[in-house]
């Protein structure tokens, strides 16, 4: 996905969107350390599950427990794996409009100096006169 294409407008918009979700999931505290305490948890019923298998033999509960572990661990999976997609996405929009600013702030001073010069040849051809 190419930002070059984007306007600043939408650009800027989407790194306020993607700041206050950052500011949302980092100043939760608990929430973090909560999920991935839950995705623990998932793992500890996938290997309950199977050591159970080994001990009992084959149950509907061992299967739902094995079952309901991965789903969580999955989720857990696709939850950090967003999250790490979000983080670098808004480095990348960060990068993107410092970028912009040094290549108007050149383009700026360009203009300026251009400006600048114009007005000294108009001044040295009156002086000729």
């Amino acid at each position: 996905m190419s930002m070059q294409n984007w306007t600043d407008e939408e650009l800027t918009s989407t790194r306020d969107k993607l700041e206050a979700w950052s500011e949302r999931y980092n100043g939760s505290g608990w929430g973090p350390k909560l999920w991935l305490f839950t995705a623990f948890l998932g793992a500890f019923a996938i290997s309950t599950g199977f050591a159970f298998i080994f001990f009992d033999g084959l149950t509907v509960l061992n299967v739902i427990l094995m079952i309901l572990g991965s789903i969580t661990c999955y989720s857990w999976y696709r939850s950090d794996k967003q999250h790490k997609d979000n983080v670098a996405f808004l480095a990348e929009i960060n990068k993107e409009i410092s970028h912009r600013k040094k290549r108007n702030k050149k383009k700026e001073s360009k203009t300026k100096h251009v400006a600048d010069g114009k007005a000294e040849e108009k001044g040295q051809e009156e002086t000729k006169k």
